[in-house]
């Protein structure tokens, strides 16, 4: 694909009665939809402008510097597509030493120097802020950061060393290290501004001109944004003494299984000496061996699932035939229904009404909501006008009847079909002949549970993950007799409620309950067969998963997961098998895990509970041969699934388990690691 360059456009600017201001505008000419990037040809147009224009900032002939963006974007830094393509450490290199060489001329001018980020500015383009002197935001910009760790890089042009020394290490490490992999957190325009990233924020609808205003106040000295002190040598303990701390996090989270954040550490400790030469040299160092590794191919094919794929599911039926959705009902008032009426309430904007058996359930449910809208505003993510609006949506009744008014009802009551095929009988006898019936099942067969119903077609699976606020995966089922219009209304919901979908076949355990509930059983089985507790625990560390295999376990609860994993069992077979063990657990309410409140990927494991296991004459595996066992379990069911249908491409099972299940972008998705381990044919799983 050849580059789309971003040219560097120069033109003078009367700053008030102070002289003139030269700005370079980046713009790829394409529309807002399409962010300008740095690759090789842009680069060198950006050097070039920069030349020119600290040329005549040496000939005294203008009295500030700026750089700027198109509407809605100023820069997304590198073109990763044309970074993935690289092959060699040389060429690497070649873009970090180019990134550097430009930017320095920016940081380096005679006269002041400004940023204005009127839009999207991450990773390179972010750096490219960082190496003026001042920085102005948009109020109204959501997208700004240093990605590069989550997708298997470095900031590579200066950001491990102009970012800590303008805001401090312990921030920086949230911005470079943290927040990235938090699932690429990215920073709004007022938190960047409180975290001292940008000087100010200004009203979006005259934002330039309110720039250039500002700027003329900082020339005139009316203006002095703060800056950090210079380091001590008691400064520059604290600044080592940070980022060890932040390295045995990252430890206890990846284990050593991802090389981009102890790179993005080392830098970060290097910054702490001062000398930016040699941390832009490291920079480039870094980079070099990056750009070629395999983390970083798989990194840009996670990201193009997440940011392309995810957002046209592949197998969805046009837009154009989705009912409109006014109301929500949802069937149930426990933690699960009461999520996702909060998630209704407040992404859809719709009126929602729980139902339980009983008044105190359904109380509960509805403080549930009140509660944790206080906290969102406690916490200052909305406002009081938005809290009183999503708690006046929500309401709760012990009557089905009152249902009947909903365009769409969602039930999410026990795991049982019986008890769901139920409540469905009882709903058709209520609601309108345009109602949609969806079911938040996570393994059972939605075609059974419509089997008996008057109206079968209008039967859909919407599976929400748990936590439902934080996971921002949908699998939406298409039973056997789903008409289109409820399909595609399906699609519909899941992205007004702010969730990526996909498409997906109505056979058991879905797609990520199938293969997580497959690593699990095959996790028991091995303690089954005599592997001890502390092997079996860190036998999947070298995958980086967000949890291991037994804090996932508590997580889920293991009465629930005994459940799916008998029902996974009937209609899969002994590929999903029985576990003695966690029977005796779920019998005597033993935990996996000691925690308080939520468990954790942190939550020790007791290694008490090997004393429920061991039924079988097995022998015991070590970490490596049970880390193969399980690949080669899930290279097993990726095949079968591809071969079933359940979904149309094996893109779907990558981005399903990276978006529901936490599967690490630095490994690009369940299949292309398979296949790099050579567990999966490359046949199989194109």
């Amino acid at each position: 694909m050849s580059e789309r360059i971003t040219r560097a456009l120069v033109r003078d600017v009367q700053l008030e009665d102070l002289g003139t201001l030269a700005l370079v505008t980046l713009d790829n000419g394409l529309d807002f939809t399409k962010p300008n990037t740095l690759g090789a040809g842009g680069m060198a147009a950006l050097r070039e402008a920069f030349e020119a224009v600290s040329a005549r900032a040496d000939a005294g002939e203008i009295v500030a510097a700026a750089v700027t963006g198109k509407p809605f974007h100023f820069a997304a830094g590198a073109d990763l597509h044309a970074a993935a393509g690289i092959t060699t450490t040389e060429q690497a290199r070649e873009i970090a030493e180019a990134g550097h060489d430009t930017y320095r001329i920016l940081s380096d001018m005679a006269v002041p120097t400004f940023a204005y980020v009127g839009g999207v500015a991450l990773g390179g383009g972010m750096e490219l802020a960082l190496s003026a002197t001042y920085r102005t935001v948009a109020a109204s910009v959501r997208n700004l950061g240093l990605p590069e760790v989550f997708l298997g890089l470095i900031p590579g042009w200066g950001g491990t060393f102009l970012m800590p020394h303008l805001i401090g290490i312990e921030k920086a490490l949230g911005v470079v290290v943290e927040n990235p992999l938090r699932n690429n957190r990215q920073l709004k325009a007022g938190e960047a501004v409180a975290l001292g990233v940008m000087d100010v924020a200004l009203e979006p609808a005259d934002f330039l001109a309110e720039s250039l205003r500002w700027s003329a106040r900082v020339l005139r000295g009316e203006v002095t944004p703060d800056r950090p002190e210079p380091l001590d040598e008691a400064g520059r303990a604290r600044w080592l003494a940070g980022v060890d701390a932040a390295r045995a996090k990252v430890d206890g989270r990846l284990h050593g299984a991802a090389p981009a954040p102890y790179v993005a550490l080392d830098l970060l400790a290097l910054a702490a000496d001062g000398d930016r030469d040699a941390s832009f040299a490291a920079e480039n160092d870094a980079l070099a061996d990056l750009i070629v590794s395999p983390e970083f191919k798989a990194g840009v094919y996670a990201f193009d699932l997440t940011s392309s794929r995810a957002k046209r599911p592949v197998g969805a039926p046009s837009a154009n035939l989705a009912r409109p959705v006014r109301s929500v009902g949802v069937v149930g008032a426990g933690l699960m229904a009461s999520q996702l009426a909060l998630l209704f309430a407040r992404r859809m904007r719709v009126p929602v009404i729980m139902r339980d058996l009983d008044a105190e359930r359904a109380e509960k449910g509805l403080g549930f909501v009140r509660a944790e809208v206080a906290k969102l505003a406690e916490q200052g993510r909305i406002g009081a006008d938005e809290a009183n609006r999503i708690t006046s949506l929500v309401s709760a009744s012990t009557d089905l009847a009152d249902l009947a008014v909903s365009d769409l009802v969602i039930e999410a009551v026990f795991e049982e079909l019986d008890v769901k095929k139920k409540v469905f009988a009882e709903l058709e006898t209520v609601i309108g002949s345009g109602t949609i019936l969806a079911t938040n099942t996570s393994a059972l067969s939605i075609t059974a549970m419509a089997a008996d119903l008057q109206h079968p077609e209008r039967v859909v699976g919407l599976h929400f993950f748990n936590p439902v606020a934080q996971m921002p995966l949908v699998e939406v089922i298409r039973a056997e007799r789903t008409d289109d219009a409820t399909y595609a209304t399906a699609f519909a919901v899941a992205k007004a409620s702010g969730k990526s979908a996909i498409a997906v076949a109505d056979a058991p355990g879905f797609v990520v309950n199938r293969l997580l509930v497959r690593l699990l059983g095959e996790v028991l089985g091995a303690l089954e067969d005599g592997t001890d507790v502390p092997t079996a625990d860190a036998a999947l560390r070298p995958l980086g998963l967000p949890m291991g295999p037994f804090q996932l376990l508590q997580l889920v609860g293991p009465a629930v997961a005994m459940h799916v994993l008998d029902t996974l069992r009937e209609h899969l077979g002994d590929r999903y098998p029985t576990s003695p063990g966690l029977a005796r657990m779920v019998t005597d309410g033993t935990p996996f895990v000691t925690y308080e409140g939520r468990p954790t990927a942190a939550s020790p494991v007791d290694p008490g509970i090997e004393r429920y296991f061991g039924s079988r004459a097995g022998r015991a595996y070590t970490a490596p041969e049970l880390l193969d066992r399980v690949g080669g379990a899930l290279a097993e069911e990726v095949t079968l699934m591809l071969d079933e249908q359940v979904v149309s491409e094996a893109a779907d099972i990558d981005l399903g388990m990276i978006l529901g299940a936490g599967w690490p972008f630095h490994l690009g998705g369940i299949t292309p690691y398979l296949r790099r381990t050579g567990h999966l044919d490359r046949d199989a799983a194109s």
